[in-house]
């Protein structure tokens, strides 16, 4: 993938596949966080606020909407644009925070940790969070070029 800034937005270079399996991801995070089914990989979104059950609690019931339609957006964007080939500075701000939660709920599927052994690298869904990781960096990096 490549990113380049152009005038009032970003040329994006992404393969077919990278973008169809971009669009397939996004679409299935979605649909789990609308649903919110008590799967433990998306509690690592909402994670608790508070230490006291009670203050977490109503926290959660001020905030949490807002959270969920933050990140529906989010991923709506990125499976929106994921075949455009120009993004604007907020498209791609969006694609960041997809990305994010993307990487933060395969990682916890896959008890992804900085001390687990290399070759674990190999498996193909370690892979995959690898490499949303690199297509986040490439985000964050073309957008730090701004600053």
């Amino acid at each position: 993938m490549r990113l380049r800034r152009e005038d009032d937005g970003y040329r994006l270079d992404l393969g077919r596949e990278e973008r169809a399996l971009l669009r397939r991801l996004a679409a299935e995070l979605r649909d789990g966080v609308e649903e919110q089914a008590g799967d433990p990989s998306l509690q690592r979104l909402f994670p608790a606020a508070y230490e006291d059950d009670d203050d977490a609690a109503e926290f959660d019931r001020l905030v949490r909407p807002t959270l969920v339609e933050a990140k529906r957006e989010a991923l709506a964007t990125l499976e929106r644009t994921a075949s455009a080939d120009r993004l604007t500075p907020g498209e791609l701000e969006a694609w960041v925070a997809a990305l994010n939660d993307l990487r933060l709920v395969l990682g916890t599927r896959l008890d992804v940790t900085e001390e687990m052994d290399e070759r674990r690298w190999r498996e193909p869904g370690v892979a995959l969070y690898g490499w949303l990781t690199w297509v986040q960096g490439t985000a964050i990096e073309a957008l730090a070029a701004e600053l």
